[in-house]
């Protein structure tokens, strides 16, 4: 079949809105016809050259939600009409780490850049005779998408599928990166750097833990506003500008968490970070930074980080396996005690997808989101 896509053919680049065609699903595969995706900022980093993919051109997206249409042979566990959310990491289950129960860190996490499916091959491919990889093994942002049965989770209806679709990623990822990465205790005063998509589901999983003060850091006035609205107690245009209200809370010896969630973290910022934390404390890396950091992190040497116990947690999906994860936060959202809808800032149809980049850039958006139908 032919369906529309936002394709990178050239990176750093724009996104083109394309036709393409789109193979039937393959064993254990399923046909989706896509509802909602999330602009998240892991793909604008493909578009701008910090991270790359090993195939293009490429279709991007790893935010969605949509129904199943068709299976492929052998699929289980699935059937058509049933409402989905993707993984961009498809937990084989048989792994050291699935195995573990930490299925965030399966090896086939390995593929999230290559660009194929599982079994080597693309499902996409162009007007003009290319393959059209998928980072993530997904490639959200296309009106029909052919997945791998394990890069999907079945949820209930009740939820809107224009609503789920931010659990696949960046709430997940922020809400984790406090609760489980952080382990923010009841009374902790957390500093959260940078709140916007994800950011902003760290302030929500700092609240829900019993943090009794969490500090929101952003240089956007709007977003410091907006902090405040989803659990934020105070907010600060940068960490240095903090740093006095975190030190008269704790007695001048620095944060029990701070966590890292700017759309583009530079080793600095984590020397940043690193330092506004207290003895014993956590310091939870959830955004990413270009390929091209040398690994240097300023601020940070080896005696202080032992003599000083300090930690620093890397957060990958939020440190929660997705199946485990996506269905808890979606209950949390039936029962109040989770914002989705006011994380929505601006949704956009397929082919506005390099104006919602640029508002996310901006820092006009918490999340812009593609409607299909729109």
């Amino acid at each position: 079949m032919k369906t529309r896509a936002a394709v990178m053919r050239n990176a750093p680049g724009k996104w083109s809105v394309e036709e393409v065609e789109l193979d039937d699903p393959q064993a254990g595969e399923v046909l989706v016809q896509m509802v909602a995706s999330g602009l998240c900022h892991s793909d604008d980093h493909l578009a701008q050259g910090d991270l790359h993919s090993d195939h293009l051109p490429v279709v991007g997206g790893h935010e969605g939600s949509g129904i199943v249409r068709s299976l492929g042979p052998g699929v289980k566990g699935l059937e058509v009409g049933d409402h989905v959310l993707t993984s961009f990491i498809p937990a084989c289950g048989k792994c050291r780490w699935c195995a573990m129960g930490i299925q965030n860190l399966c090896d086939r996490g390995a593929m999230i850049l290559v660009g194929t499916q599982l079994d080597g091959t693309v499902r996409m491919h162009s007007s003009d005779g290319l393959d059209v990889g998928t980072p993530g093994l997904l490639g959200t942002f296309a009106e029909w998408q052919v997945y791998d049965q394990d890069s999907l989770i079945k949820i209930d209806k009740d939820v809107p599928l224009e609503i789920a679709c931010l659990v696949a990623c960046g709430v997940q990822t922020g809400f984790g990166s406090a609760t489980t990465a952080g382990d923010v205790q009841p009374g902790d005063v957390v500093l959260v750097v940078g709140v916007g998509g994800i950011g902003m589901n760290a302030v929500q999983g700092a609240r829900e833990s019993g943090a009794a003060h969490v500090i929101a850091v952003d240089p956007v006035p709007d977003k410091q506003k907006w902090a405040l609205d989803f659990g934020a107690t105070e907010s600060f245009e940068s960490i240095d500008a903090a740093m006095d209200r975190v030190r008269h809370l704790t007695n001048g010896q620095g944060a029990d968490v701070a966590i890292l969630c700017a759309g583009l973290v530079h080793n600095e910022l984590i020397g940043e970070g690193f330092q506004a934390i207290r003895k014993a404390g956590t310091l939870v890396v959830a955004g990413i930074g270009p390929e091209t950091d040398d690994g240097r992190m300023p601020g940070i040497n080896a005696t202080m980080l032992a003599m000083m116990q300090k930690r620093i947690q890397g957060a990958l999906y939020g440190m929660k396996s997705p199946r485990e994860a996506m269905p808890m936060l979606l209950d949390m959202y039936r029962a109040g005690k989770l914002k989705l809808d006011e994380l929505v800032t601006t949704t956009y149809s397929l082919d506005q997808i390099n104006e919602g980049f640029d508002d996310m850039r901006g820092g006009r958006n918490i999340r812009g989101v593609i409607h299909y139908n729109k």
